[in-house]
């Protein structure tokens, strides 16, 4: 069950869709959909939890607990939508793309996907990109 929390004003204006999304991104990967919490922030509500969990004393757009067991895919995905609306601008994007981006980036680590190398983030965008595309599929 994929389940949107919001601590800011910012909201979903379709979460079915962007569950059932969710949903396809995983099981594309041959993965099962188990608990996934997506919680919206700001940068202060991200921030605190980059340096509390992550000793990263720096901004970010997304950060990903997993509690994942083998192929059955769970986690906790935290999005700063400040930091998402920063990013759009920057890489001149839609707001809308960069926000689904950041949602598949974070569930793309549960399925095995890691960015720390740079073929790791090589792959890790070529699957952002391919799991956008799937938004756009009649499910």
């Amino acid at each position: 069950m994929i389940t949107f929390n919001y601590e800011n004003d910012f909201s979903l204006d379709n979460e079915r869709l962007f569950s059932d999304w969710i949903s396809k991104i995983i099981t594309s990967e041959e993965n099962e959909v188990g608990e996934i919490n997506y919680i919206f922030c700001d940068d202060d509500y991200l921030l605190k939890l980059n340096i509390e969990h992550l000793d990263h004393d720096t901004l970010t757009d997304v950060i990903s607990f997993d509690y994942s067991i083998n192929t059955l895919i769970q986690g906790d995905v935290f999005i700063s939508v400040e930091r998402v609306i920063e990013n759009a601008v920057t890489f001149n994007v839609s707001f809308d793309n960069e926000l689904k981006r950041v949602m598949a980036h974070g569930v793309l680590h549960y399925c095995g996907y890691k960015d720390k190398g740079d073929n790791d983030i090589i792959i890790m965008r070529q699957k952002e990109e391919e799991k956008i595309a799937l938004f756009h599929v009649e499910q």
